[in-house]
């Protein structure tokens, strides 16, 4: 199956998409305006040892400095047992470079916490430095069976390294000893170059930075199917084309550059998926559709055949709509990332073997899915129960909210996904024509909540497109309502 990942990023947010033989897949978005360092790697130098605290601040190169407990920092390996009690101030000394790793922001006065103890992550490996003896399996995986494989699997790839040890994430349940070693592969790589950069660093210096949004797509998705990378992002190009060299020299793909007037997004039709998918409804090409229906126990999915008619029986309707339905199912499983319990609502169909088959279509076209699946079965109901792992923010969450005029009945999307829509929509109208300048005439709330919250975007969007962007608001709009007037 052939994939292309596509990357549409701007001052606001960074959305990728992973498109699978001309289909969306998956999406993924990043709009966080607060930088966070939690992952990075720095080589710090020791300012002040509390030893009444048993803790230490350490100059990191950001505005404040880091502070580090004595429980944060791992001894070194010595013939002696390990003292329990030992002091901070036997183990640091002012003026001491250290390597640390961040695991909790600043927060108002206080710096970063640190540690010692390093840990960089890959798709289903967890990379320890300075801990070569340790190879251990995520407590989530709870088959003993499995855990024996991937113990025995993980001691044979990491044979005679001194430089690192490794933990098998939860993900790395049922993956074959081929992905788990191109893992590894890149994790070598990753801390050759760590390592270098940390005996060449001078202090109070950023030694490695947790992945964009961007790289961590793009690592866990670099394999032989995967054909074309592209971005509108000059930024993301150039990064994009030292990771690849740096870290998979092997792929044979090809990373583009989207100079194209038309928005990457709107060639291939990804806003109008997006918008699809967090409805309640999909329509199937039969004439069928499926109805979804979130809440925080369970996604339940009902399948109708509509207007759909067109089979000599019921029977045969019953099942050629569900087969399609299986497919599309899949698919939006994936694509609006639902996870937990899931009960689905064929259409009732009497013949057994018709059952086997509408499972096993399901089964096969959740194989592609990244995250655990288990399909269980129909019920004495006629139900299909099944679950799938959850792992980030279901899509609906991510960009909608409870609606306020129905007390929480329904969902609406929110006044940030709102706002950016308006942002492309201004950014799409001005690249097609020609305007001195824009006005964007809007509900009270959205005019008030992108005049308080993005204001510097604004800016920086009246630079880069040339054109002064003013706002007018009007009552008698609904939230969501806007217009985009070219003057």
């Amino acid at each position: 199956m052939s994939k292309e990942i596509l990357i549409n990023s701007n001052d606001f947010e960074t959305r990728v998409a992973l498109v699978e033989e001309g289909q969306l897949s998956e999406i993924w978005l990043e709009r966080s305006k607060q930088h966070s360092i939690v992952g990075n790697i720095y080589k710090g130098t020791v300012e002040k040892v509390l030893p009444g605290l048993q803790a230490a601040f350490v100059n990191i190169g950001e505005n404040k400095a880091a502070f580090i407990h004595v429980s944060d920092i791992e001894e070194q390996p010595s013939n002696n047992p390990p003292v329990k009690s030992a002091s901070i101030a036997k183990m640091l000394h002012e003026g001491q470079s250290i390597v640390v790793q961040v695991y909790k922001d600043q927060i108002g006065s206080k710096g970063a916490r640190v540690t010692t103890q390093l840990s960089i992550p890959s798709r289903y490996l967890v990379m320890l430095p300075n801990n070569s003896s340790l190879t251990a399996i995520s407590a989530r995986i709870t088959d003993e069976a499995e855990r024996e494989r991937l113990t025995e699997s993980l001691q044979k790839i990491n044979q005679g390294n001194q430089a690192f040890g490794l933990i098998a994430r939860t993900n790395a349940e049922q993956v074959g000893n081929t992905a788990l070693f191109h893992d590894w592969r890149f994790l070598s790589r990753l801390w050759e170059r760590l390592d270098e950069r940390i005996n060449l660093a001078k202090s109070a210096s950023l030694i490695y930075s947790e992945f964009s949004l961007a790289k961590k797509v793009v690592r866990d998705h670099v394999t032989d199917n995967l054909t074309k990378i592209t971005t509108d992002s000059y930024e993301i190009y150039n990064k994009l084309s030292v990771f690849l060299a740096d870290f998979a020299a092997e792929w044979s793909g090809d990373l583009v550059e989207h100079k194209v007037s038309r928005p990457l997004f709107d060639q291939f039709h990804i806003d109008d998926e997006i918008d699809r998918s967090i409805g309640k409804r999909v329509a199937l090409k039969s004439g069928g559709n499926l109805v979804f229906d979130q809440n925080e126990a369970m996604t339940t999915v009902d399948v109708n055949t509509g207007q759909f008619v067109g089979y000599k029986s019921l029977e045969d309707t019953a099942f050629k709509t569900n087969l399609e339905a299986a497919q599309t199912l899949a698919r939006q499983l994936r694509l609006r990332n639902i996870g937990g319990i899931i009960i689905i609502d064929f259409i009732d169909m009497t013949e057994k073997s018709h059952k086997i088959q509408v499972l096993r279509t399901l089964e096969e076209h959740l194989e592609g899915d990244t995250a655990r699946t288990n399909v269980l079965g129909f019920t004495g109901l006629g139900l299909v129960e099944m679950t799938r792992k959850r792992t980030t923010e279901n899509l609906q969450d991510m960009l909608c909210e409870p609606c306020d005029k129905c007390d929480a009945l329904g969902s609406i999307e929110t006044i940030q996904t709102i706002s950016f829509k308006l942002f492309r929509e201004i950014t799409r109208s001005v690249k097609q024509f020609k305007a001195s300048k824009v006005m964007v005439i809007g509900s009270q709330r959205l005019v008030q909540y992108i005049i308080d919250e993005h204001s510097e975007t604004l800016v920086e969007m009246e630079e880069s497109l040339g054109k002064r962007i003013s706002f007018q608001a009007e009552e008698s709009y609904e939230r969501h309502q806007h217009d985009v007037v070219l003057l």
